[in-house]
């Protein structure tokens, strides 16, 4: 039985037949050859051209198409592709086909698969199988001379292996694709055209940067992502350079059909000759330990793009094949400290139809004599743009005036992490006209600019009150203007408040946001006291409609400035980005007065009144007077609500300033309730009472308007309330006594001693009536009774509403009062007099004479 099956030629295939295969000999090459050479054209070929076809049998036959050669530490790689094609109507087995590598010295090498062709075993009926086989060629370095014979399998001839051809490698054969032309070729298995595109120089830090572009299209049915070959800037001299991957393009993908153009770059020497560069893709065999090569292509000539952007020229840049607007406006600076403060906001617009995530940049200010000033660039670097979207930056740079401010520019320089090298050895040992072996190796970073944005040189204006600017940022076009700057005292300081409008100037809403201010007179920064009121209840402006914020700061009462800065910003990632800025050396606004019974109002959500005097009183002591107000607040609100807690201080004819002690209802206000408020302080006895007027507005928490029960930080709205103090003679009875809100009606009152005691017991009627139309805070004041005796000599107690004296009608009240003079007294009158009494202080309301009653005493008999 002597049945040969096809395990046993597998098996023959790897013992045998194999070791007779490197023992075969150049002379075995057949007329195929010359067919094949004739199949070659004349001129360069590229890298995917036919090479020639030799039949392996009936329907079979194999297509040569690429050949490569990649210098190795442990011996040249040599690479080349079978398109094997089956075209008869049952599978063929790959193992009857065989294939080796004769160098030109005479070597026969045979071709073993790469490691992702390894398990290809058979051709499918009608289809063809395309397989990458590799050699180890030793020191040989070029493809001149080398020929690829092919056998297959034959049980009758000698050695078993029948000589079916050989490809002959044409000596003018390139595997670089010509600069230029489409290359059809493969890219994880899928069909690609490739072509390249461009080389460009960039110089920077005394270095220079090669980018390289090639375009691939994808012709296949599925997406194409990076492959992660290596890739190498070869010079016409034999050395390389090791390229990276530009950043925004990492990890790519190519949809079917679509295009894309792929950048890298690589730092080169200076001296280096950029006539003839090659790019030379790789691919790392992890399973072989060896760097294979792929495909190459012949760069184009070198050129050197301008960089510089003219003032306010638009710039496109790509990244990841997206068109990218950038743009450079509103640059201005203003001279602090020796030093040029510029702002300047970069626009970014995505004009692509993807979003796109911007790589890292580096920014600086580049001055004429080369010198870079840092700045900070994270709102700019990993930005996210989505199609069509626009995004504004604003930026700040702090420049000496020593260098010249009016030819700056802004130069963005990309951050792009260089590739390591490879585990197999250098892939660039080539020994060229430079002159010696080079790699780029494990460059940390390349710094490659992208634009050098020329700075307008613009002096920031003084804002002026009243008049209207335009401003953009991230957030929005808008219209501001300043419409008011005072100064206001505040306990043992000053308030500078600044009132700013901004208006949407655009045709979509403007979201403001989280806004928070910062203040700077003179040179002097008193952000630590800084603080902004917005009375909105939102952050969103519609178009046409506008928004107040009010920015104020303390400073000391006794400091005097010529000018004011104002910042409004935002904290993004823990970083201050600005949303306004604007600096003025307007006068201060006078403080609005109102005149006397005129009303003074409040607006704010939920917290709209007006405010009139009541009445002002002064309370005359022995070495100060008390200047006593009310006002009644009107609420104009058309729900319950907490009104607005209103600040005050007394102003004398002759400036000086005194905080007023305020008593304002804690409780809501009803719809066009009325609450009373009042207010006091202790004055000089030389101040005229008819000189006091009254600064008053609502105090500030926060970013609201203080409510009763909370400390305020500050207040807004200054008016100065002119007052109209009033002196009431007292009343020469007690038939109607008014001590707001109450009012006492005495209907009699009765004084009785028994003869001979030293006690008067004085017993008054009366009614106590509260005026309930509107709410008080805590009644702070004090009815003093006062009886004058007969004698002309007085006592006094002090009658608290709500102990010793009750609301209501038909009350009544009992007093005793001692005195060892009254044992003589027989009959006669007393007086009461009411004081009202406020802080020690008092002022008479009224007093009334009555009769006193002797009761006898009865002796018993």
């Amino acid at each position: 039985m002597r049945k040969h099956s096809s395990t046993y030629v597998v098996l023959l295939l790897s013992t045998f037949v194999i070791s007779q295969l490197t023992g075969h000999t150049a002379s075995a090459a057949s007329a195929n050859d010359v067919r094949t050479n004739q199949a070659v054209a004349a001129a360069t070929v590229t890298a995917t051209s036919n090479l020639g076809s030799i039949s392996l049998g009936a329907n079979i036959k194999a297509t040569l198409e690429d050949v490569n050669i990649w210098s190795q530490s442990g011996g040249n790689i040599l690479t080349y592709t079978l398109n094997y094609s089956n075209g008869s109507s049952k599978n063929a087995n790959l193992m009857y086909y065989f294939s080796r590598v004769m160098t030109p010295g005479g070597s026969v090498i045979p071709g073993n698969p790469l490691s992702a062709d390894a398990l290809k075993k058979k051709i499918g009926a009608k289809e063809s199988l395309r397989v990458t086989y590799y050699v180890n060629i030793g020191k040989t370095n070029s493809l001149k001379g080398i020929k690829i014979p092919m056998y297959v399998w034959d049980s009758k001839t000698k050695g078993y292996l029948k000589h079916a051809g050989s490809f002959t490698v044409p000596a003018n054969y390139s595997p670089t694709a010509v600069n230029g032309k489409n290359v059809s070729t493969t890219m994880n298995d899928i069909p690609v055209i490739a072509k390249s595109e461009s080389l460009e120089l960039y110089k920077y830090n005394g270095k220079v940067y090669a980018k390289v572009g090639i375009s691939l299209t994808n012709k296949g049915s599925k997406v194409l992502s990076d492959p992660g070959y290596a890739a190498y800037l070869l010079s016409a001299g034999g050395s390389s350079y090791d390229l990276a991957l530009d950043r925004s393009q990492i990890s790519y993908k190519i949809q079917p059909q679509e295009k894309k153009t792929i950048y890298y770059l690589a730092e080169i020497p200076p001296y280096m000759k950029t006539d003839n560069m090659k790019l030379q893709f790789t691919q790392k065999d992890e399973a072989l330990k060896l760097e294979i090569a792929k495909s190459s292509y012949k760069l184009p000539a070198a050129t050197t793009p301008n960089l510089v952007v003219g003032k306010g020229v638009t710039k496109k840049i790509t990244i990841n094949n997206n068109p990218i607007e950038t743009q450079l406006n509103n640059a201005n600076v203003y001279a602090e400290n020796n030093k040029g403060i510029w702002t300047f906001q970069l626009r970014v617009k995505n004009v692509g139809k993807t979003a796109v995530t911007l790589p890292t940049y580096e920014l600086a200010v580049k001055s004429s004599t080369g010198t870079t000033f840092p700045i900070n660039a994270k709102g700019l670097s990993g930005l996210t743009v989505k199609p069509l979207e626009e995004k504004i930056i604003p930026l700040t740079a702090q420049i000496p005036l020593e260098v010249e401010q009016s030819s700056l520019q802004l130069q963005m320089i990309e951050a792009v992490s260089a590739p390591a090298n490879t585990d197999t050895g250098s892939a660039g040992e080539g020994t060229g006209s430079e002159g010696k072996n080079v790699s780029t190796g494990n460059t940390a970073k390349l710094t490659v600019p992208v634009a050098y944005y020329t700075i307008s040189y613009t002096l920031r204006p003084e804002i002026q009150k009243g008049v209207e600017y335009s401003a953009s940022n991230e957030y929005g076009s808008f219209t501001y203007n300043l419409l008011s700057l005072q100064r206001f005292p505040w306990k043992d300081d000053d308030i500078v408040v600044a009132r700013i409008n901004i208006k949407n100037s655009q045709s979509v809403a403007l979201t403001l946001p989280e806004l928070k201010g910062s203040v700077q007179v003179d040179n002097d920064d008193v952000s630590s006291s800084t603080e902004l009121f917005m009375d909105k209840e939102t952050s969103t402006i519609a178009p046409g409609k506008n928004a107040e914020i009010y920015v104020f700061a303390k400073i000391p009462y006794t400091q005097e400035f010529d000018k004011l800065k104002v910042n409004l910003f935002t904290t993004v990632k823990e970083e201050k980005s600005s949303f306004l800025s604007l600096s003025t050396n307007s006068t201060m606004n006078a403080v609005s007065t109102i005149e006397r019974g005129g009303s003074y109002a409040i607006t704010g959500k939920g917290k709209n009144a007006s405010v009139q005097e009541n009445k002002t009183i002064i309370y005359e002591g022995l070495n100060s007077n008390i200047v006593y107000t009310e006002l009644l607040l009107s609420s104009e609100e058309k729900r319950q609500s907490k009104m607005a807690r209103l600040q005050g201080y007394f102003k004398t004819g002759d400036g000086q300033l005194f905080e007023a002690t305020v008593n304002q209802p804690d409780t809501s206000a009803t719809p066009g309730g009325k609450q009373l408020i009042t207010y006091w302080a202790k004055l000089p006895k030389s101040v005229i009472p008819s000189d006091v007027s009254m600064y008053l507005g609502p105090g500030i928490t926060g970013n609201k308007l203080s409510e009763p029960g909370q400390e305020p930080t500050g207040f807004i709205n200054i008016a100065s309330l002119s007052l109209n103090p009033v002196s009431t003679p007292p009343e020469n009875n007690l038939t109607k006594v008014a001590l707001y809100p109450y009012t006492m009606s005495v209907l009699s009152s009765e004084g009785r001693s028994l003869q001979g005691s030293n006690t008067i017991d004085i017993v008054m009627n009366y009614n106590l009536l509260r005026d309930s139309t509107y709410d008080m805070g805590t009644f702070t004041h004090k009815l003093v009774l006062k009886m004058t005796d007969p004698y002309g000599l007085s006592q006094e107690r002090s009658l608290n509403i709500g102990t010793e004296l009750l609301e209501g009608n038909n009350n009544s009240y009992t007093a005793t009062f001692t005195n060892n003079m009254y044992k003589n007294l027989s009959g006669g009158a007393y007086r009461i007099t009411l004081y009202d009494e406020f802080q020690g202080e008092r002022i008479e309301l009224a007093s009334q004479a009555y009769s006193i009653k002797i009761d006898r005493q009865v002796t018993e008999k």
